[in-house]
């Protein structure tokens, strides 16, 4: 990987500040929510209680972040408004994990037990009746429906132009859920299916359509959709190519999920279709057992090794510096206030050279 890679930028301070304000207004929400079904059944407080604390063990808050510099940028002034929106945007994060967990079966996340892997073990622990598979992930899906339903509520308040974006950026998040699922299922190795699964599965739904929402909610959706979309766009691909490269490479210690899963899981990322691209028959052999129940630890090394000796990682790496030139080059030229320049410069930073 290229030396910029290997030197993990530090999360911008404003990223801080408004992950903050957004997980306090969630916990206010789930708190009152505990309370509200605990007096109708007290089994019901655990669904709850586990979106809770999936929420609190952690997170990066990106979206939120992205949410508000628009806003600010764009001269919103509510601040009550964008709060609640990036309250919004990080539940339906929450929700996607949670499914997106089930699906891929992964058993760790944020450095715990993903939910449907605890609901197995308390099934199994308790010597309930039934598969104990088919309740956890029952329980996970369920839960996930919680914060899909609790985002909703978030933005019941918001203008037609504000919500009409919210409601694009959760059918572009469950179309880029159903292609990467699709693109897994039939070992694809397109590198236009794997840009247009990024694209939906993360980049759109992790940058531009945040961008989009605050510029709504302070009522210039018009004037800014344009240069907020060319500047965000580049910057969210950016961020998902990083992300590939951190399920393949990354400490585990850091980014609190299987390091490899995703190799296990057989996803067709840039990374692969690069890789399957300038492979040999042995290599292309190798790329064969992504996603193979049964790979090996051994098998794992082989691959981490087959995408670097094939050049597919510094390709990657390459990709991600042209994809933030470009997007940096556009927001120097987006009318948004300085201040929001500055942080949303920040955020495109951390994004793209971040360590989890």
């Amino acid at each position: 990987m290229s030396d910029r890679a290997e030197l993990a930028v530090e999360p911008p301070a404003s990223l801080s500040a408004v992950g903050l304000a957004a997980e306090h207004r969630i916990l206010a929400l789930l708190d009152a929510e505990i309370e509200r079904w605990r007096r109708v059944e007290a089994s019901l407080v655990e669904p709850i209680d586990a979106l809770r604390r999936l929420v609190l063990a952690g997170g990066k808050r990106l979206r939120p972040a992205f949410c508000h510099c628009a806003y600010v940028g764009a001269g919103g002034t509510q601040r009550d408004d964008v709060v609640d929106a990036g309250a919004a945007l990080e539940l339906l994060h929450t929700f996607a994990l949670v499914h997106d967990d089930v699906m891929d079966g992964s058993d760790r996340r944020r450095s715990q037990p993903a939910v449907h892997r605890a609901y197995i073990e308390t099934h199994g622990a308790s010597g309930w009746r039934g598969e104990g598979r088919r309740f956890g992930e029952g329980a996970a899906i369920i839960i996930g429906d919680f914060a899909f339903v609790y985002a909703d509520q978030l933005m019941a308040q918001a203008p037609p132009v504000a919500r009409a974006v919210f409601d694009d950026l959760r059918l572009e998040l469950c179309v880029g859920q159903y292609l990467d699922l699709l693109g897994t299922a039939t070992g694809g190795r397109s590198a236009a299916q794997a840009h247009t699964i990024e694209v939906y599965k993360s980049g759109k739904y992790t940058v531009e359509r945040p961008l989009h929402l605050g510029a709504a909610l302070a009522g210039r959706l018009d004037d800014l959709a344009a240069p907020l979309s060319a500047f965000g766009l580049p910057l969210g691909e950016a961020f998902q190519m990083r992300d590939d490269l951190l399920g393949v490479f990354g400490d585990e210690q850091v980014t609190g999920k299987p390091v490899g899963d995703d190799l296990r899981e057989g996803k067709l990322t840039p990374l692969v279709a690069e890789a399957a691209a300038r492979a040999d028959g042995s290599g292309l052999a190798l790329l064969e057992r992504l996603g193979s129940s049964d790979l090996s630890a051994a098998e794992i090394e082989s691959l981490r090794d087959l995408l670097v000796t094939t050049g597919a990682v510094a390709h990657v790496e390459s990709e991600i510096e042209r994809l933030v030139a470009e997007s940096l080059a556009a927001l120097d030229r987006a009318p948004i206030a300085p201040e929001a320049r500055e942080a949303l410069a920040d955020l495109g930073t951390f994004v793209a050279w971040r360590d989890r």
